[in-house]
Protein backbone atom coordinates (compact mmCIF):
# COMPACT_ATOMS: atom_id res chain seq x y z
CA UNK A 1 0.00 0.00 0.00
CA UNK A 2 1.61 3.32 -1.47
CA UNK A 3 1.65 6.27 1.20
CA UNK A 4 -1.31 8.47 -0.46
CA UNK A 5 -3.35 5.17 -0.09
CA UNK A 6 -2.58 5.23 3.38
CA UNK A 7 -3.04 9.07 4.31
CA UNK A 8 -6.59 8.74 2.25
CA UNK A 9 -7.38 5.48 4.45
CA UNK A 10 -6.88 7.69 7.53
CA UNK A 11 -8.13 10.84 6.29
CA UNK A 12 -11.63 8.95 6.23
CA UNK A 13 -11.22 7.02 9.50
CA UNK A 14 -10.73 10.00 11.20
CA UNK A 15 -13.76 12.01 9.34
CA UNK A 16 -15.93 9.40 10.17
CA UNK A 17 -14.93 9.14 14.57
CA UNK A 18 -15.27 13.26 14.38
CA UNK A 19 -18.26 13.93 12.05
CA UNK A 20 -20.40 10.81 12.00
CA UNK A 21 -21.89 8.90 9.25
CA UNK A 22 -21.98 10.89 5.87
CA UNK A 23 -25.07 12.61 5.41
CA UNK A 24 -27.54 12.01 2.47
CA UNK A 25 -28.25 9.09 -0.59
CA UNK A 26 -25.37 8.40 -2.94
CA UNK A 27 -26.77 8.74 -6.49
CA UNK A 28 -26.67 5.68 -9.01
CA UNK A 29 -23.31 7.80 -10.59
CA UNK A 30 -21.53 7.25 -7.12
CA UNK A 31 -22.47 3.93 -6.34
CA UNK A 32 -20.77 2.41 -9.55
CA UNK A 33 -17.82 4.46 -8.76
CA UNK A 34 -18.06 2.69 -5.35
CA UNK A 35 -18.12 -0.58 -6.97
CA UNK A 36 -15.82 -0.10 -9.41
CA UNK A 37 -13.13 1.51 -7.06
CA UNK A 38 -13.77 -1.93 -4.79
CA UNK A 39 -12.48 -4.09 -7.93
CA UNK A 40 -10.10 -2.05 -8.52
CA UNK A 41 -10.96 -0.60 -11.90
CA UNK A 42 -9.66 2.80 -10.85
CA UNK A 43 -10.03 5.30 -14.55
CA UNK A 44 -13.50 3.38 -14.73
CA UNK A 45 -14.43 4.55 -10.71
CA UNK A 46 -12.38 8.30 -11.56
CA UNK A 47 -14.51 9.07 -14.85
CA UNK A 48 -17.68 8.00 -12.80
CA UNK A 49 -16.59 10.07 -9.78
CA UNK A 50 -16.85 12.86 -12.19
CA UNK A 51 -19.71 12.09 -13.48
CA UNK A 52 -21.38 11.98 -10.19
CA UNK A 53 -19.67 15.16 -9.09
CA UNK A 54 -20.73 16.92 -12.03
CA UNK A 55 -24.31 15.52 -11.79
CA UNK A 56 -24.74 16.53 -7.99
CA UNK A 57 -23.34 19.99 -8.70
CA UNK A 58 -25.64 20.25 -11.23
CA UNK A 59 -28.87 19.14 -8.97
CA UNK A 60 -27.64 21.76 -5.74
CA UNK A 61 -25.70 18.97 -4.07
CA UNK A 62 -22.67 20.58 -3.86
CA UNK A 63 -21.39 18.81 -0.40
CA UNK A 64 -21.68 15.13 -2.12
CA UNK A 65 -20.21 16.62 -5.11
CA UNK A 66 -17.19 18.11 -3.51
CA UNK A 67 -16.88 14.65 -2.12
CA UNK A 68 -16.97 12.48 -5.40
CA UNK A 69 -15.01 14.81 -7.23
CA UNK A 70 -11.82 14.85 -4.18
CA UNK A 71 -12.20 11.10 -4.75
CA UNK A 72 -11.57 11.65 -7.83
CA UNK A 73 -8.56 13.66 -7.64
CA UNK A 74 -7.12 11.12 -5.58
CA UNK A 75 -7.60 8.66 -8.37
CA UNK A 76 -5.82 10.96 -11.00
CA UNK A 77 -2.33 11.68 -8.94
CA UNK A 78 -2.59 7.62 -7.45
CA UNK A 79 -1.70 7.30 -11.65
CA UNK A 80 0.58 10.13 -11.12
CA UNK A 81 -1.35 12.78 -13.09
CA UNK A 82 -0.64 15.70 -11.09
CA UNK A 83 -1.84 18.14 -13.74
CA UNK A 84 -5.83 16.38 -14.10
CA UNK A 85 -5.50 16.37 -10.68
CA UNK A 86 -4.89 19.97 -9.99
CA UNK A 87 -7.28 21.00 -13.06
CA UNK A 88 -9.79 18.80 -11.50
CA UNK A 89 -9.55 20.75 -8.08
CA UNK A 90 -9.46 24.17 -9.26
CA UNK A 91 -12.87 23.45 -11.60
CA UNK A 92 -14.20 22.52 -7.92
CA UNK A 93 -13.52 25.22 -6.15
CA UNK A 94 -14.39 27.71 -9.10
CA UNK A 95 -17.89 26.09 -9.33
CA UNK A 96 -18.03 26.46 -5.31
CA UNK A 97 -17.02 29.91 -4.94
CA UNK A 98 -19.81 30.78 -8.05
CA UNK A 99 -22.24 29.11 -5.74
CA UNK A 100 -21.37 30.03 -2.33
CA UNK A 101 -25.06 31.17 -1.62
CA UNK A 102 -26.46 27.91 -2.55
CA UNK A 103 -24.48 25.80 -1.39
CA UNK A 104 -26.02 25.29 2.63
CA UNK A 105 -23.16 25.28 4.24
CA UNK A 106 -19.63 27.54 4.68
CA UNK A 107 -18.15 27.47 1.37
CA UNK A 108 -14.54 27.42 3.71
CA UNK A 109 -16.13 23.42 4.25
CA UNK A 110 -16.00 22.24 1.21
CA UNK A 111 -12.82 24.57 -0.22
CA UNK A 112 -11.24 22.87 2.87
CA UNK A 113 -11.53 19.50 1.24
CA UNK A 114 -10.29 20.54 -1.81
CA UNK A 115 -6.75 22.14 0.28
CA UNK A 116 -6.71 19.17 1.44
CA UNK A 117 -6.54 17.18 -1.31
CA UNK A 118 -3.53 19.57 -2.93
CA UNK A 119 -1.80 19.25 0.81
CA UNK A 120 -1.94 15.21 0.30
CA UNK A 121 -0.33 15.46 -3.30
CA UNK A 122 2.60 17.89 -2.57
CA UNK A 123 3.61 15.42 0.57
CA UNK A 124 3.09 12.50 -2.43
CA UNK A 125 6.01 14.66 -4.14
CA UNK A 126 7.75 15.11 -1.32
CA UNK A 127 7.62 19.13 -1.39
CA UNK A 128 7.58 20.12 2.34
CA UNK A 129 7.22 23.98 2.14
CA UNK A 130 4.36 23.25 -0.74
CA UNK A 131 2.07 21.12 1.92
CA UNK A 132 2.80 23.43 4.24
CA UNK A 133 1.33 26.31 2.54
CA UNK A 134 -1.61 24.14 2.27
CA UNK A 135 -1.90 23.56 5.75
CA UNK A 136 -2.04 26.96 6.23
CA UNK A 137 -4.97 27.78 3.77
CA UNK A 138 -6.61 24.72 5.92
CA UNK A 139 -6.45 26.35 9.12
CA UNK A 140 -8.17 29.54 7.77
CA UNK A 141 -10.85 27.93 5.83
CA UNK A 142 -11.37 25.84 9.45
CA UNK A 143 -11.28 28.70 11.78
CA UNK A 144 -13.75 30.52 9.13
CA UNK A 145 -16.38 28.24 8.54
CA UNK A 146 -15.84 27.61 12.98
CA UNK A 147 -16.29 23.55 12.28
CA UNK A 148 -14.90 21.85 15.30
CA UNK A 149 -14.62 18.56 13.12
CA UNK A 150 -12.44 20.38 10.67
CA UNK A 151 -10.52 21.60 13.37
CA UNK A 152 -10.15 18.42 14.63
CA UNK A 153 -9.12 16.80 11.49
CA UNK A 154 -6.51 19.98 10.52
CA UNK A 155 -4.91 18.68 13.38
CA UNK A 156 -5.13 15.09 12.25
CA UNK A 157 -3.35 16.23 8.96
CA UNK A 158 -0.13 18.20 10.58
CA UNK A 159 0.32 15.25 12.73
CA UNK A 160 0.87 13.31 9.72
CA UNK A 161 2.46 16.05 7.66
CA UNK A 162 5.33 16.01 10.72
CA UNK A 163 6.00 12.75 10.88
CA UNK A 164 6.03 11.88 6.99
CA UNK A 165 8.74 14.76 7.12
CA UNK A 166 10.76 13.12 10.07
CA UNK A 167 9.81 16.48 12.68
CA UNK A 168 8.53 13.82 15.29
CA UNK A 169 8.83 17.01 18.37
CA UNK A 170 6.30 18.81 16.31
CA UNK A 171 4.12 15.92 15.55
CA UNK A 172 3.78 14.56 18.52
CA UNK A 173 2.39 18.09 20.22
CA UNK A 174 0.31 17.99 17.45
CA UNK A 175 -1.66 14.99 18.22
CA UNK A 176 -1.56 15.83 21.83
CA UNK A 177 -3.39 18.48 21.04
CA UNK A 178 -6.07 16.53 19.63
CA UNK A 179 -6.05 13.86 22.30
CA UNK A 180 -6.04 16.63 25.29
CA UNK A 181 -9.43 17.88 23.25
CA UNK A 182 -10.99 14.77 22.76
CA UNK A 183 -9.78 13.56 26.76
CA UNK A 184 -11.37 16.77 27.59
CA UNK A 185 -15.05 16.10 26.73
CA UNK A 186 -13.82 12.53 28.23
CA UNK A 187 -14.23 11.00 24.57
CA UNK A 188 -11.61 8.40 25.52
CA UNK A 189 -12.64 5.82 23.72
CA UNK A 190 -12.42 7.86 20.80
CA UNK A 191 -9.13 9.03 21.65
CA UNK A 192 -8.03 5.21 21.94
CA UNK A 193 -9.70 4.04 18.57
CA UNK A 194 -7.91 7.12 16.58
CA UNK A 195 -4.48 6.53 18.25
CA UNK A 196 -5.46 2.06 17.25
CA UNK A 197 -5.46 3.05 14.08
CA UNK A 198 -2.59 5.20 13.37
CA UNK A 199 -0.51 2.87 14.87
CA UNK A 200 -2.36 -0.26 12.86
CA UNK A 201 -2.79 1.70 9.55
CA UNK A 202 1.15 2.53 10.36
CA UNK A 203 2.22 -1.28 10.79
CA UNK A 204 0.15 -2.20 7.30
CA UNK A 205 2.13 0.74 5.65
CA UNK A 206 5.55 -0.19 7.03
CA UNK A 207 5.90 3.45 8.32
CA UNK A 208 8.22 2.64 11.27
CA UNK A 209 8.52 6.30 12.12
CA UNK A 210 5.15 6.74 12.12
CA UNK A 211 4.28 3.23 14.07
CA UNK A 212 7.11 3.99 16.60
CA UNK A 213 5.72 8.36 17.03
CA UNK A 214 2.41 7.18 17.17
CA UNK A 215 2.68 4.26 20.00
CA UNK A 216 4.95 6.64 22.32
CA UNK A 217 2.22 9.00 22.35
CA UNK A 218 0.08 6.51 22.74
CA UNK A 219 1.71 4.92 26.05
CA UNK A 220 2.50 9.01 27.19
CA UNK A 221 -1.76 9.45 26.77
CA UNK A 222 -3.16 5.90 27.86
CA UNK A 223 -0.64 7.04 31.51
CA UNK A 224 -2.30 10.57 31.59
CA UNK A 225 -5.81 9.07 31.30
CA UNK A 226 -5.48 6.75 33.87
CA UNK A 227 -4.34 8.77 35.77
CA UNK A 228 -7.01 11.23 34.99
CA UNK A 229 -9.69 8.52 35.67
CA UNK A 230 -8.30 7.80 39.15
CA UNK A 231 -8.14 11.45 40.37
CA UNK A 232 -11.76 11.54 39.42
CA UNK A 233 -12.72 8.56 40.88
CA UNK A 234 -11.25 9.94 44.29
CA UNK A 235 -12.47 12.79 43.58
CA UNK A 236 -15.65 11.71 43.07
CA UNK A 237 -15.47 9.84 46.73
CA UNK A 238 -14.17 12.66 48.50
CA UNK A 239 -17.44 14.13 47.66
CA UNK A 240 -19.52 11.47 48.57
CA UNK A 241 -17.65 11.38 51.62
CA UNK A 242 -18.12 15.05 51.72
CA UNK A 243 -21.74 15.05 51.43
CA UNK A 244 -22.38 11.96 53.87
CA UNK A 245 -20.82 13.82 56.55
CA UNK A 246 -23.12 16.27 55.91
CA UNK A 247 -25.89 14.85 56.39
CA UNK A 248 -24.45 12.90 59.72
CA UNK A 249 -23.41 16.15 61.16
CA UNK A 250 -26.96 17.34 60.33
CA UNK A 251 -28.65 14.64 61.99
CA UNK A 252 -26.32 15.30 65.24
CA UNK A 253 -28.22 18.34 66.21
CA UNK A 254 -30.50 16.31 68.13
CA UNK A 255 -29.91 13.51 70.41
CA UNK A 256 -33.13 11.52 68.86
CA UNK A 257 -31.03 11.50 65.68
CA UNK A 258 -27.93 10.50 66.83
CA UNK A 259 -30.05 7.59 68.75
CA UNK A 260 -31.67 6.98 65.56
CA UNK A 261 -28.00 6.53 63.80
CA UNK A 262 -26.80 4.79 66.49
CA UNK A 263 -29.60 2.05 66.25
CA UNK A 264 -29.81 1.82 62.38
CA UNK A 265 -25.64 1.47 62.82
CA UNK A 266 -26.36 -1.42 64.88
CA UNK A 267 -29.17 -3.00 62.84
CA UNK A 268 -26.73 -2.29 60.18
CA UNK A 269 -23.72 -4.35 61.91
CA UNK A 270 -26.05 -6.87 62.13
CA UNK A 271 -26.96 -7.27 58.79
CA UNK A 272 -23.78 -7.16 57.56
CA UNK A 273 -22.57 -10.11 60.18
CA UNK A 274 -24.99 -12.09 58.30
CA UNK A 275 -24.14 -11.28 55.04
CA UNK A 276 -20.22 -12.17 56.20
CA UNK A 277 -21.68 -15.46 57.66
CA UNK A 278 -24.02 -16.49 54.30
CA UNK A 279 -20.81 -15.42 52.13
CA UNK A 280 -18.36 -17.06 53.99
CA UNK A 281 -20.94 -20.58 53.51
CA UNK A 282 -20.79 -19.55 49.66
CA UNK A 283 -17.22 -19.55 49.94
CA UNK A 284 -16.69 -23.08 51.55
CA UNK A 285 -19.34 -24.11 49.48
CA UNK A 286 -17.55 -22.67 46.39
CA UNK A 287 -14.23 -24.12 47.52
CA UNK A 288 -15.95 -27.62 47.33
CA UNK A 289 -17.39 -27.33 44.74
CA UNK A 290 -14.10 -26.41 42.92
CA UNK A 291 -12.56 -29.26 44.06
CA UNK A 292 -14.77 -31.64 42.66
CA UNK A 293 -14.84 -29.82 39.33
CA UNK A 294 -11.06 -31.03 39.03
CA UNK A 295 -11.68 -33.98 40.10
CA UNK A 296 -14.40 -34.43 37.50
CA UNK A 297 -12.28 -33.01 34.60
CA UNK A 298 -9.30 -34.61 35.55
CA UNK A 299 -11.11 -37.89 35.26
CA UNK A 300 -12.88 -36.66 31.74
CA UNK A 301 -9.14 -35.58 30.56
CA UNK A 302 -7.94 -39.29 31.33
CA UNK A 303 -11.00 -40.82 29.83
CA UNK A 304 -11.19 -38.77 26.65
CA UNK A 305 -6.74 -40.03 26.44
CA UNK A 306 -8.47 -43.41 26.85
CA UNK A 307 -11.02 -42.71 24.93
CA UNK A 308 -8.71 -41.11 21.86
CA UNK A 309 -6.56 -44.33 22.10
CA UNK A 310 -8.91 -46.95 21.87
CA UNK A 311 -10.35 -45.16 19.00
CA UNK A 312 -6.79 -44.93 17.40
CA UNK A 313 -6.54 -48.74 18.09
CA UNK A 314 -9.79 -50.05 16.48
CA UNK A 315 -8.73 -47.65 13.53
CA UNK A 316 -5.24 -49.58 13.28
CA UNK A 317 -6.81 -52.58 13.68
CA UNK A 318 -9.62 -52.51 11.06
CA UNK A 319 -6.53 -51.55 8.27
CA UNK A 320 -5.65 -54.68 7.92
CA UNK A 321 -9.20 -55.81 6.99
CA UNK A 322 -9.79 -52.73 4.92
CA UNK A 323 -7.16 -53.50 3.10
CA UNK A 324 -7.75 -56.81 2.03
CA UNK A 325 -11.31 -55.51 0.28
CA UNK A 326 -11.83 -54.22 -2.94
CA UNK A 327 -9.96 -50.99 -3.50
CA UNK A 328 -11.88 -49.97 -6.60
CA UNK A 329 -15.17 -50.16 -4.93
CA UNK A 330 -16.68 -46.42 -3.41
CA UNK A 331 -18.06 -48.07 -0.44
CA UNK A 332 -14.53 -49.29 0.67
CA UNK A 333 -12.70 -46.55 -0.39
CA UNK A 334 -14.91 -44.64 2.03
CA UNK A 335 -14.36 -46.87 4.53
CA UNK A 336 -10.71 -46.66 4.32
CA UNK A 337 -10.50 -42.81 3.97
CA UNK A 338 -13.12 -42.92 7.18
CA UNK A 339 -10.55 -44.92 9.40
CA UNK A 340 -7.74 -42.77 8.70
CA UNK A 341 -9.26 -40.13 9.10
CA UNK A 342 -9.97 -40.91 12.34
CA UNK A 343 -7.15 -42.20 13.20
CA UNK A 344 -5.20 -38.72 12.25
CA UNK A 345 -7.88 -36.71 14.17
CA UNK A 346 -7.37 -39.22 17.16
CA UNK A 347 -3.30 -38.53 16.94
CA UNK A 348 -3.39 -35.18 16.54
CA UNK A 349 -5.64 -34.65 19.74
CA UNK A 350 -3.63 -36.84 21.83
CA UNK A 351 0.33 -36.29 20.47
CA UNK A 352 2.39 -33.42 22.85
CA UNK A 353 4.81 -33.45 20.38
CA UNK A 354 6.12 -30.31 19.26
CA UNK A 355 6.52 -29.74 15.61
CA UNK A 356 9.08 -28.60 13.62
CA UNK A 357 9.38 -25.72 11.36
CA UNK A 358 11.76 -24.84 8.58
CA UNK A 359 12.81 -21.59 6.21
CA UNK A 360 10.30 -21.64 3.43
CA UNK A 361 9.95 -19.86 0.11
CA UNK A 362 6.91 -18.50 0.85
CA UNK A 363 5.76 -17.10 -2.96
CA UNK A 364 7.41 -20.50 -4.64
CA UNK A 365 5.52 -22.77 -1.77
CA UNK A 366 2.36 -21.09 -2.91
CA UNK A 367 2.30 -21.26 -6.41
CA UNK A 368 3.35 -25.54 -5.95
CA UNK A 369 0.16 -25.89 -3.90
CA UNK A 370 -1.73 -23.72 -6.77
CA UNK A 371 -0.35 -25.61 -9.48
CA UNK A 372 -1.51 -29.18 -8.01
CA UNK A 373 -5.33 -27.85 -7.80
CA UNK A 374 -5.45 -26.66 -11.59
CA UNK A 375 -6.22 -29.54 -12.95
CA UNK A 376 -9.16 -29.93 -10.34
CA UNK A 377 -10.85 -26.75 -11.44
CA UNK A 378 -14.54 -26.47 -13.33
CA UNK A 379 -14.42 -24.89 -17.00
CA UNK A 380 -12.60 -21.35 -16.81
CA UNK A 381 -12.25 -21.19 -13.07
CA UNK A 382 -9.27 -18.93 -12.53
CA UNK A 383 -6.40 -19.91 -9.64
CA UNK A 384 -4.46 -17.28 -8.45
CA UNK A 385 -1.81 -16.87 -6.17
CA UNK A 386 -0.29 -13.27 -4.37
CA UNK A 387 2.35 -14.06 -2.48
CA UNK A 388 5.18 -12.34 -1.51
CA UNK A 389 8.42 -13.10 -2.69
CA UNK A 390 10.13 -13.66 0.73
CA UNK A 391 10.86 -16.56 3.72
CA UNK A 392 8.75 -17.90 6.63
CA UNK A 393 9.33 -20.62 9.26
CA UNK A 394 6.30 -22.83 8.80
CA UNK A 395 5.92 -26.41 9.44
CA UNK A 396 5.61 -27.51 5.74
CA UNK A 397 3.75 -30.86 6.22
CA UNK A 398 0.49 -29.37 8.46
CA UNK A 399 0.57 -25.92 6.41
CA UNK A 400 0.51 -28.16 2.93
CA UNK A 401 -2.25 -30.31 4.46
CA UNK A 402 -4.06 -27.35 5.42
CA UNK A 403 -3.73 -25.39 1.94
CA UNK A 404 -4.46 -27.92 -0.01
CA UNK A 405 -7.41 -29.53 1.49
CA UNK A 406 -8.71 -25.84 1.22
CA UNK A 407 -8.20 -25.71 -2.45
CA UNK A 408 -9.87 -28.22 -3.22
CA UNK A 409 -12.79 -27.63 -1.84
CA UNK A 410 -12.90 -24.10 -3.36
CA UNK A 411 -12.02 -25.93 -6.45
CA UNK A 412 -15.04 -28.29 -6.01
CA UNK A 413 -17.76 -25.73 -4.83
CA UNK A 414 -16.57 -22.87 -7.35
CA UNK A 415 -18.75 -23.18 -10.13
CA UNK A 416 -17.41 -22.01 -14.33
CA UNK A 417 -16.20 -18.90 -14.44
CA UNK A 418 -15.41 -18.16 -11.02
CA UNK A 419 -12.24 -17.38 -9.03
CA UNK A 420 -10.06 -18.97 -6.67
CA UNK A 421 -7.10 -16.89 -4.48
CA UNK A 422 -4.11 -18.41 -2.33
CA UNK A 423 -2.65 -15.22 -0.40
CA UNK A 424 -0.32 -14.24 2.43
CA UNK A 425 -0.16 -11.76 4.67
CA UNK A 426 2.43 -10.76 6.98
CA UNK A 427 0.32 -9.10 10.07
CA UNK A 428 3.47 -8.57 11.90
CA UNK A 429 6.58 -9.17 12.70
CA UNK A 430 5.33 -13.04 14.09
CA UNK A 431 2.32 -13.07 12.87
CA UNK A 432 1.55 -14.16 9.08
CA UNK A 433 -1.99 -15.75 7.69
CA UNK A 434 -2.52 -17.75 4.67
CA UNK A 435 -6.38 -16.94 2.91
CA UNK A 436 -7.77 -18.90 0.81
CA UNK A 437 -10.85 -17.36 -0.93
CA UNK A 438 -13.43 -18.83 -3.77
CA UNK A 439 -16.33 -17.36 -5.13
CA UNK A 440 -18.86 -20.48 -4.53
CA UNK A 441 -21.83 -21.11 -2.92
CA UNK A 442 -20.52 -19.61 0.73
CA UNK A 443 -21.25 -21.21 4.06
CA UNK A 444 -24.16 -20.02 6.27
CA UNK A 445 -23.09 -17.94 8.59
CA UNK A 446 -24.87 -20.08 11.17
CA UNK A 447 -23.14 -22.72 9.95
CA UNK A 448 -19.84 -21.62 10.02
CA UNK A 449 -18.56 -22.83 13.41
CA UNK A 450 -19.92 -25.99 12.59
CA UNK A 451 -17.55 -27.38 9.90
CA UNK A 452 -14.56 -27.72 12.34
CA UNK A 453 -16.79 -29.91 14.37
CA UNK A 454 -16.10 -33.60 14.20
CA UNK A 455 -19.73 -36.31 14.69
CA UNK A 456 -21.91 -33.38 14.35
CA UNK A 457 -24.07 -35.20 12.36
CA UNK A 458 -24.42 -39.01 10.71
CA UNK A 459 -23.21 -38.66 7.07
CA UNK A 460 -22.84 -41.03 4.11
CA UNK A 461 -19.47 -41.86 4.29
CA UNK A 462 -19.37 -41.84 0.56
CA UNK A 463 -20.18 -38.51 0.25
CA UNK A 464 -17.40 -37.43 2.24
CA UNK A 465 -16.77 -38.09 6.29
CA UNK A 466 -16.87 -34.01 7.57
CA UNK A 467 -13.46 -35.13 8.99
CA UNK A 468 -11.62 -32.70 6.54
CA UNK A 469 -11.96 -29.17 8.72
CA UNK A 470 -11.58 -30.52 11.70
CA UNK A 471 -8.32 -32.11 10.96
CA UNK A 472 -6.95 -29.00 9.68
CA UNK A 473 -7.95 -27.17 12.55
CA UNK A 474 -6.31 -29.27 14.94
CA UNK A 475 -3.05 -29.36 12.92
CA UNK A 476 -3.36 -25.13 13.14
CA UNK A 477 -3.83 -25.12 16.99
CA UNK A 478 -1.00 -27.67 16.88
CA UNK A 479 1.03 -25.27 15.11
CA UNK A 480 0.00 -22.64 17.85
CA UNK A 481 -2.40 -20.99 15.47
CA UNK A 482 -5.95 -21.07 13.93
CA UNK A 483 -8.20 -21.75 11.38
CA UNK A 484 -11.35 -19.90 10.92
CA UNK A 485 -14.25 -18.78 7.91
CA UNK A 486 -13.98 -15.14 7.53
CA UNK A 487 -17.74 -13.47 8.16
CA UNK A 488 -16.79 -10.61 6.36
CA UNK A 489 -15.81 -12.28 3.29
CA UNK A 490 -19.95 -12.65 1.14
CA UNK A 491 -18.80 -13.38 -1.96
CA UNK A 492 -18.04 -16.87 -1.52
CA UNK A 493 -15.82 -18.25 1.29
CA UNK A 494 -12.61 -17.19 2.78
CA UNK A 495 -10.33 -19.44 5.36
CA UNK A 496 -7.72 -17.57 7.22
CA UNK A 497 -5.19 -20.11 8.77
CA UNK A 498 -2.85 -17.34 11.22
CA UNK A 499 0.16 -19.24 12.32
CA UNK A 500 2.54 -17.42 14.57
CA UNK A 501 5.88 -17.72 13.77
Amino acid sequence: MNRKVLYCLLGFLFCCIMAGAQEGQKNNLQQRADDELEKGNYINARALYILAYEKYADNGQFKQGVECGTKATALYYRENLYQEAFDLLRRIDQNVLANNSDLGCPAESLLYLTTKERMQMYMKMRRSASAMDQLNIMERQANTANDEALKNDLLYNKAIYYYTFGQNAQGNAVFKEMAAKLTASKEYDKVDEVYQTLINNGRKSGNANLVDQSYKSYMVWKDSVGALKVAEEINALKQQIADDEAAIAEKDSSLAARQAVIVGLGILAVVLAAVLVFGALVLLRYIHLTRKQKKLITMANENNALKAKFISNISAQLNPTLKKLDAGSPAVKALRDFSEHIQTLSELESSQEELQKEDTQIAQFCESLAEQVRGRVKGDVSVEVSAPKMSAKINKDYVSHILLHLLCNAAYYTPEGGRIALEFKKRSAHKVQFLVSDTGCGIPEEKQQDVFKAFLEVKDLSEGDGLGLPICKQMAVKMDGDLEVDPAYTRGTRFVLSLNV
